[in-house]
Formats: structure tokens, sequence, C-alpha cells
């Protein structure tokens, strides 16, 4: 049964909604793309985390793993993604669903 923030991430990507949340004690804001599970069965998203704290700079891609996200929600705003991709992600190792593939191909 998926966790809480996996059903509210995977909600996020379906309707293409932006996720605030705490990771790692640090306010994020973020377009997650992604979801699904790592090589070692964890559950991890891939977002483009544009506003919010960060130990980078930012915008950029984050790898999040879901086990570590608090304090979620879902607001309405200007749908956020990176540039195009030079090597292939490899966050999402068993992907449940690719915004790219399983969303917008069906508009």
């Amino acid at each position: 049964m998926p966790s809480p923030a996996y059903t509210l991430f995977r909600k996020a990507i379906l309707t293409e909604q932006q996720v605030v949340c705490l990771y790692d004690g640090r306010p994020r804001e973020l377009c997650p793309h992604i979801i699904g599970h790592n090589k070692s069965g964890e559950e991890v998203v891939l977002a483009w985390q544009f506003a919010g704290e960060s130990s980078g700079k930012l915008p950029q891609w984050r790898c999040l793993r879901l086990a570590r996200v608090g304090d979620t929600g879902l607001r309405r705003g200007r749908w956020h993604e990176g540039g195009s991709h030079q090597t292939t992600q490899t966050c999402v190792s068993a992907i449940d669903l690719d915004i790219n593939i399983h969303v917008r191909k069906r508009r």
C-alpha cells in the first residue's frame, strides 16, 4: 500500500499541481514528474524544484525519497520543468507514473 506522501505526489502528477513540502527539514516547492521505486525498493519521485530552500542552486532536478517528506500539500500554479536532459534519469528504476508518458500523451 502506498504511503500518504506517495499518494499525494502521484495525484500532483495526474493533475499537474505543485507540491509544497518539507524535505530534510527544508521547505521545498516542486513539480513532480516521475514517481515509483528506486533499486532498493524505496518510494521516490523525480521532481523539478523551482523554489524553497536547497543545499545547491535553484531551480534543479531533485530525487526525493518519499519517506523523508513531511508537511505536504498541493497547490495550483504554473507548471515548471527543467530543460533538456543530457543523461537518462536514474532516480526511479521502477516507474509507476511519468507525466510525459502517462499524462500528457493522453491529451
